[in-house]
C-alpha cells in the first residue's frame, strides 16, 4: 500500500515537472515570440497579436507553440543584377540592404508566418525595382565618381548657418531609393536601415572591348617609348663611339709624341756614350751586322772580299 502511494506521488511529480516545463518559455534578448494555438496566432482582449518580448513567459503546455522572430538587423545580399543608366547603358550593379523586424505582427501576417526566405525575396523584389528606378537617372560617370550635383552654399537662415549642402547625385538617389524601399518595406513590416552599392561592373562584352581597347593604346604607348629608347640608345652609342675615337687618336698622338721624345733622348744618349770611343763604337756596330747577316745558316753574301764589311775580319782593330 505504502509502495503504491509513493510511485503515485512520484507519477504526479514527474508529470506536474513536464507541465510546469512545457508552461514556460524564453525569449532571448534580440529576439521576439508570437504564440499560436492549434495553428492560429494568439490574440489578446484587443484582437492584436500577442508579442512576447525578451524574458520568461508562460504558455498553454502541450498546446501553444511559439514562434521566435530575429529581431536584430539583418543584411541582405542581393545577386549581381543588369542596370540602364540615363544614357541607356548598362552597369552590373551588386548592392546590399540592412533591415530589421519593425512590426512584427504585420511581418508574421505578411511573410507566411514569420518565414525569413520569403521576406527576403519580397523585400529583394522592391529593392531592384527601386534602384533600377533610381539607378535609371544617374549618368556612368556620376554613378562611378559619385560626382554630381553642386554643394547649395550660398543660402542662409536667419540664424546666419549655411543651408543644407547637398550630397552628389549617387548619394541623392541612393537615398532616394532608401526612401522608396522604406515606404515599401513597412507593408511587411521591415525597416530598412541602409542600402549601400557594393561593387560596379560593365557587362562582360563592354568590359572585355574595353579592355582590348585599353590594351592597343598600351601597346602603342610601350611601342612609342621603345622607340624612343632605340632613338636615345643610338645617339647615345653614336656619342661615345665618337668619343673612344676621338680619345685614342688623342692617346696615339701623345704616344707617338713621347716615342719620339724617347728616341731623341737615347740617340741622344748613345751619341754621347759612343762619342767617347768611336772605335769601339764601330766595333760593336760591326758585330750587331755580323751577327744578323749570319743569323741563318742559308744566307749568300756575294761581296767584294776587299769591302770594308770584313775588315774586323783581317785586323782585329779593322785596320787595311
Amino acid at each position: 500500500m505504502k509502495g503504491s502511494t509513493l510511485n503515485t506521488i512520484l507519477a504526479g511529480t514527474f508529470f506536474a515537472a513536464i507541465i510546469g516545463f512545457n508552461s514556460l518559455f524564453v525569449i532571448t534578448e534580440g529576439n521576439v515570440g508570437i504564440v499560436t494555438r492549434f495553428g492560429k496566432v494568439v490574440r489578446d482582449a484587443d484582437k492584436k497579436l500577442s508579442i512576447s518580448k525578451p524574458g520568461l513567459h508562460f504558455k498553454l503546455p502541450f498546446v501553444d507553440k511559439i514562434k521566435v522572430l530575429d529581431a536584430r538587423i539583418q543584411t541582405l545580399s542581393s545577386t549581381a543584377d543588369r542596370f540602364v543608366t540615363a544614357e541607356k547603358k548598362d552597369l552590373i550593379i551588386d548592392s546590399y540592404v540592412k533591415w530589421r523586424v519593425l512590426d512584427p505582427t504585420t511581418y508574421f501576417l505578411t511573410t507566411a508566418g514569420g518565414n525569413k526566405l520569403q521576406a527576403e525575396e519580397l523585400l529583394r523584389r522592391r529593392i531592384t525595382n527601386s534602384l533600377r528606378s533610381q539607378i535609371g537617372k544617374l549618368t556612368i560617370h556620376e554613378i562611378v565618381s559619385g560626382q554630381g550635383s553642386d554643394a547649395l552654399v550660398n543660402d542662409f537662415d536667419s540664424t546666419h548657418e549655411p543651408a543644407v549642402i547637398g550630397a552628389s547625385k549617387r548619394d541623392e538617389v541612393m537615398q532616394n531609393a532608401l526612401r522608396d524601399i522604406g515606404s515599401s518595406a513597412t507593408e511587411l513590416g521591415i525597416e530598412i536601415i541602409d542600402v549601400r552599392i557594393k561593387q560596379i561592373n560593365l557587362p562582360l562584352e563592354v568590359s572585355n572591348s574595353i579592355y582590348q581597347r585599353m590594351r592597343a593604346e598600351r601597346d602603342a604607348v610601350a611601342k612609342l617609348h621603345r622607340s624612343q629608347g632605340r632613338q636615345e640608345a643610338e645617339a647615345i652609342r653614336a656619342q661615345a663611339d665618337r668619343e673612344v675615337v676621338v680619345k685614342i687618336a688623342q692617346a696615339e698622338r701623345e704616344a707617338r709624341m713621347l716615342k719620339g721624345e724617347g728616341d731623341a733622348e737615347a740617340t741622344k744618349i748613345y751619341a754621347n756614350a759612343y762619342s767617347q770611343n768611336p772605335e769601339l763604337f764601330d766595333f760593336l756596330r760591326s758585330m750587331d751586322a755580323y751577327k744578323k747577316a749570319m743569323k741563318d745558316s742559308n744566307n749568300v753574301m756575294v761581296l767584294n772580299p776587299d769591302s770594308e764589311f770584313f775588315k774586323y775580319f783581317k785586323d782585329a782593330k779593322g785596320e787595311k
